[in-house]
């Protein structure tokens, strides 16, 4: 029996309900892969699985970061490698489970992450874009590493900031990083999962149904806790889907109505954008969930795709 599993997909498409199902037949331990489980205080709006859901099975990856931190894909890697390698030297299988498909290829490859020193770099780069506006900082990236300048948009500051960074820190462009690092074989050889809706309208459906449960449950509640304790509205845990359109709602630069239709909007095009990028995968086996299935019928697919694996 592999001793690694990933379980991909899009948004509400049942991943925690596998998960679970897989780890109590299995053994497993579960290691969540989503860029927003991560933050602590953010349940109900990240779809955290509550106590009753986990059925006593060990979780890990959930709640790690306080919001107002800036989290990345480097540190998601560093604190999840151990995890993983740890539930597997017990002799458990561990479980990846997740939608955020760049931190999930990264943890299976076993990236090196190009170094981030804290020499003031970022702090300079992030004045000039400040005071002379982004395209100052593009200008130079584009000196040193044109096809870095070419790909990224620039409304994208972040990682026009970091490319420029690592060159200056490094010697070597991002691109040139990125070149090397597919050069090596991955860490890891999981059994690749990913779910999917025969009929895309029904999982856009779900999606629905899911943020008018999430209001139900107390979403606003939360987000109203969380800016009580000074987290600050622009931070990137407050700018998850679910999130920034309430915040706005809650200060009254939109409707209640207004924001959870752009929940749900955003939602169907962050769904949509998940399948694309797991659909690059050749590895990923696809559980195709067929009109009137639940968990049962999808783990009974997954059984024979791992009964396959092990002859």
């Amino acid at each position: 029996m592999k001793n690694l599993i990933c379980i991909a997909g899009p948004t509400a498409s049942g991943k925690t309900a596998l998960s679970i199902a897989l780890a109590k037949e299995l053994g497993g331990e579960i290691v969540s892969c989503d860029s927003m489980q991560v933050y602590k205080r953010m349940d109900i709006g990240t779809a955290k699985p509550t106590a009753p859901e986990m059925e006593n099975i060990p979780h890990h990856m959930l709640s790690v970061a306080e919001p107002w931190e800036d989290f990345s894909v480097g540190k998601y890697c560093d604190m999840a490698t151990p995890i993983v390698d740890d539930i597997i030297a017990r002799g458990k299988t561990a479980i990846i489970v997740g939608g955020t498909g760049l931190y999930m290829d990264a943890l299976i490859r076993g990236n090196a992450f190009a170094p981030c020193p804290s020499t003031g770099c970022r702090e300079r780069l992030e004045k000039l874009a400040s005071e002379e506006g982004i395209d100052a900082v593009i200008a130079q990236l584009r000196e040193v590493d044109p096809e870095s300048a070419q790909r990224l948009h620039p409304s994208d500051q972040k990682r026009i900031i970091r490319a420029m960074e690592v060159y200056l820190e490094t010697g070597k462009t991002i691109t040139q990083h990125n070149l090397e690092t597919q050069q090596i074989p991955p860490r890891y050889n999981p059994v690749w999962f990913a779910l999917e809706d025969a009929d895309r309208a029904t999982l856009y459906e779900r999606i629905d149904r899911r943020v008018e449960e999430m209001l139900r449950q107390g979403l606003l509640e939360e987000i109203k806790s969380l800016l009580a304790e000074g987290v600050p509205e622009k931070c990137t845990a407050m700018q998850a889907i679910g999130y920034k359109e309430f915040v706005d709602a809650l200060a009254g630069r939109s409707s209640i109505e207004t924001a959870t239709e752009l929940v749900q909007q955003a939602s169907r095009k962050y769904a949509k954008r998940q399948l694309t990028w797991f659909r690059r995968n050749p590895a990923i086996h696809w559980l195709r969930r067929e009109s009137g299935e639940g968990t049962s019928e999808i783990l009974s697919k997954a059984r024979q795709v791992l009964a396959e694996c092990d002859k």
